[in-house]
């Protein structure tokens, strides 16, 4: 839905501090990023973060657990506009979730891009949430990610579509999922740096222990709102026991 978008993620080790908790400037990177994705999707135009009220962390986000960054548009004026974000933390096995902070961002449409941007439309009842079955995730592609033709490079692609299968199999069952396969995977487009990515991952076959996820990856052009599915994928993921050492 435009002018919502929610980035899920992994806490991983490097995300942590000495307590094994996440950053609280990357937990803050996460909300800026979902709130630049979340005014662009809305503006259509080239933005900048020009403020942030006082954010407060009621609660942390351990090692290993999944963070949920969600941004809508809640003020529009005529070059800037609002987004709240809202950053909860998951526990992959339990599915206990807890509201870590949430914030409010200020984006400014650079330039003359944009001479008024459109209003705010009502939203009706529950509209926020993922369509039934589907996961539904967000990321932008930076330098960092694309090779000397200025595109995404394959296995950072890949990266996002096993992470997504990750997601939706862990969430579906509450087990500790590992990928046993990866079937057929179609590059149809290349993505460009600059560009958001759209993941939507579904169960598509459930075993006793394993279950089948389909990915697609959907790239969209944040100025003309241009859409076009860049990728697909199926993955076999299993759960498999905990390690127990020394036992």
């Amino acid at each position: 839905m435009a002018g919502v978008v929610r980035l899920i993620d992994m806490v991983f080790p490097g995300d942590t501090n000495h307590h094994g908790t996440l950053f609280g400037g990357v937990a803050l990177a996460h909300m800026d990023k979902v709130a630049f994705l979340a005014a662009s999707r809305h503006g259509r135009a080239p933005f900048v973060t020009a403020a942030s009220e006082r954010i407060d962390f009621a609660a942390p986000a351990l090692k290993g657990e999944l963070i949920e960054a969600v941004g809508r548009v809640v003020r529009v004026g005529t070059r800037s506009l609002d987004i709240e974000v809202e950053l909860v933390a998951e526990a992959l096995l339990s599915g206990e979730r807890r509201l870590c902070t949430r914030g409010r961002f200020t984006l400014v449409a650079r330039g003359g891009a944009a001479t008024r941007l459109p209003p705010l439309a009502p939203s009706p009842t529950g509209s926020e949430a993922e369509p039934e079955g589907v996961l539904v995730m967000a990321d932008m592609v930076f330098p960092p990610q694309t090779n000397h033709y200025g595109t995404l490079f394959g296995g950072d692609a890949l990266r996002m579509l096993g992470k997504a299968a990750f997601i939706a199999s862990t969430r579906d069952t509450r087990k500790v999922m590992v990928m046993a396969a990866s079937d057929r995977v179609d590059f149809a487009t290349p993505i460009h740096e600059g560009e958001m990515v759209e993941l939507a991952a579904r169960i598509i076959m459930r075993g006793n222990r394993s279950r089948r996820v389909r990915v697609e990856l959907w790239a969209e052009d944040l100025l003309s709102a241009a859409r076009r599915r860049a990728a697909s994928a199926e993955f076999v993921m299993v759960a498999t026991a905990p390690a127990h050492f020394g036992k």
